[in-house]
């Protein structure tokens, strides 16, 4: 799994200027502007997928429709005119593991540094460690401890998004969970609160700086009433954590899923949350640059694939 050495701030040219994110509603792709140093709106397209297309979790088959899945990818990203093959490939949330864990210390050598990292995981995570992607990012160093930002996908997982990607004409140079793509959106400025609903899945996010504070991944029960309840009770969590933690109240709640913020804010599961901070889209409709219509909602993890 690549595409961790920095979620922030990538490095230039490190990651492909081509994205997209497979979730519940269909694929979107998003390329990068071709005017110089990116100034210009991305170009992005969706193509639906079929309903149980996808069943993402740590076990495959997360492609249920795999044929569906294939072609819905290739139509997206065809129709954003692409220069090039390679992709930064954004996966559900629910596919991965990424946990926020304290090192007394770490070596500064990645060769060194991963052995002690999944050596850590092996009692956290539900699956095999060795086989696993593991991607990691020191992200502050206080008296004592290092806090490093890990991500582990099981091997089997994302072999079949990489072969997915491949089959639609593609390689994948990157791969992301949805959420950490989605956080680049927000840059550095101020502690945002995230929301990110996707599926039978709600994660939220606290980042502040350059460094992620919280990273939390709820599974949702199927019945409709019940769904509304955990996803409050995961937004009230998350705002308690918020003001024990940084001592302030979220001037709002930057959200992305289904009918994005409107949808949201007419949706039983923000009256369930006492005194609730407005809520507004993490990414804006998009604009001139779209080339299909794309739900509201769904664009925050290419765009934030392709920030940097």
């Amino acid at each position: 799994m690549a595409g961790l050495t920095s979620i922030f701030k990538p490095t230039a040219g490190m990651r492909p200027r081509l994205a997209c994110e497979i979730r519940p509603e269909g694929v979107i792709a998003a390329r990068a502007s071709s005017e110089k140093h990116g100034a210009g709106e991305p170009v992005l397209a969706f193509a639906p997928l079929p309903e149980g297309a996808l069943t993402p979790g740590l076990k495959v088959p997360n492609l249920s429709n795999r044929p569906a899945a294939i072609a819905a990818m290739s139509q997206a990203l065809e129709a954003t005119s692409p220069r090039d093959r390679a992709l930064t490939l954004v996966v559900p949330d629910a596919a991965a593991r990424v946990l926020l864990l304290d090192f007394d210390t770490l070596p500064h050598s990645r060769h060194e540094a991963l052995p002690v990292v999944r050596f850590r995981l092996r009692k956290m995570v539900p699956f095999d460690v060795e086989t696993a992607a593991v991607s990691y990012q020191a992200m502050t160093h206080r008296s004592g401890a290092v806090s490093v930002l890990v991500t582990v996908m099981p091997g089997e997982v994302l072999a079949e998004y990489e072969a997915a990607a491949r089959e639609a004409g593609y390689e994948p140079g990157a791969v992301l969970p949805s959420t950490l793509a989605a956080v680049a959106v927000l840059g550095s400025e101020g502690a945002p609160l995230i929301v990110n609903h996707s599926g039978a899945l709600v994660t939220t996010a606290v980042a502040q700086g350059d460094e992620l504070l919280l990273h939390r991944s709820i599974d949702l029960p199927a019945e409709a009433g019940a769904r509304e309840e955990e996803i409050a009770r995961a937004v009230i969590t998350t705002l308690a954590w918020y003001e024990d933690t940084l001592h302030a109240v979220p001037a709002s709640i930057s959200y992305a899923g289904p009918g994005g913020a409107a949808a949201a804010a007419e949706s039983r599961w923000l009256g369930y949350v006492d005194r609730a901070p407005r809520i507004e889209d993490l990414v804006a409709a998009p604009g001139a640059g779209t080339m299909t219509s794309i739900p509201a909602g769904v664009a925050a993890g290419v765009m934030g694939a392709l920030a940097g």
